[in-house]
């Protein structure tokens, strides 16, 4: 197991220097609203009582170091999974930082892509982007903003925005997980005896959990520094980038949330059917 633990969040955006070009166009922007969500997530989230005011990204390209696994061991590569937390950190803080710029509460629909570079085959651009949003009316607990003071983040779709808000939660951040991972190889008798065989892996199997375990207890570790009831929509990732079949980083990500309210109230599905011609 490794002893590595992921620092609490930043806190202050105003040490946040945002380009120039980004700067003027969050100002322009004032004057009308970008977003990238659908025209039913779009209706959904005004209904929820949220009024977007613009599109806010985060970019960090960030050069990914060096670190090697020991052939024949199950171990985590800490190097590399301090990383890809810091590089997505660095793009997710810009573009809460560009939401702040705008007034806003939170960020909907946010999606955090990796893209590597063909110019640099240990250059990778991290970006996070989402929709920022402004609340119509304060919550029973005063703010939209979590305990951090920041605008929320969400990756949830604007359905399930829609129905957390009603249900009387709120959402607090996108937090994540991540642990880059050298899984053992086999020695070739044990390669051997295996062909033909139906037979368990335990080293695979261990080192699988294992990096799992890590990417889900951090992930946990940053609901925890922003005082979550609990995390919801976790996807669980496997994501061999571009470091070879025996190397890979496990991601966890989701929504941590609180409560709004005491009691939640879900609303009762309703049967819809479809007008039709009588005659057809």
């Amino acid at each position: 197991m490794s002893d590595y633990t992921p620092p609490p969040p930043p806190g202050d955006l105003s040490q946040v220097t945002l380009p120039g070009d980004a700067s003027k166009r969050l100002a322009e922007g004032r004057r009308l609203f970008t977003s990238d969500l659908s025209v039913n997530e779009f209706l959904l989230v005004r209904q929820a009582g949220f009024r977007p005011v613009g599109l806010v990204l985060g970019s960090s390209v960030y050069h990914v170091g060096l670190q090697v696994g020991r052939w024949s061991k199950n171990m985590e590569l800490d190097k590399l999974s301090q990383a890809m937390y810091h590089a997505r950190e660095l793009a997710m803080t810009r573009m809460e930082a560009e939401a702040d710029q705008l007034g806003a509460d939170g960020i909907v629909g946010v999606r955090l892509e990796i893209e590597f570079k063909e110019y640099g085959n240990d250059l990778a651009e991290f970006v996070a982007i989402g929709t920022a949003v402004v609340a119509d009316e304060a919550p029973p607990t005063g703010t939209w903003r979590n305990s951090r003071g920041l605008p929320f983040t969400s990756d949830l779709s604007g359905q399930d925005f829609w129905t957390l808000i009603q249900a009387g939660y709120a959402p607090l951040g996108l937090v994540m997980g991540s642990c880059v991972y050298h899984i053992a190889h086999q020695g070739i008798l044990s390669t051997m005896s295996n062909i033909g065989a139906n037979v368990e892996i335990p080293q695979f199997t261990e080192a699988l959990y294992d990096a799992r375990e890590l990417a889900m207890g951090r992930m946990q570790t940053e609901a925890e520094y922003l005082a979550a009831e609990g995390i919801v929509g976790v996807q669980l990732l496997s994501l061999p980038h571009r470091w070879g079949g025996h190397t890979t980083e496990f991601f966890a990500i989701g929504t941590a949330v609180r409560p709004l309210r005491d009691d939640h109230v879900i609303a009762t599905p309703s049967l819809v059917l479809p007008l039709t011609d009588a005659g057809r």
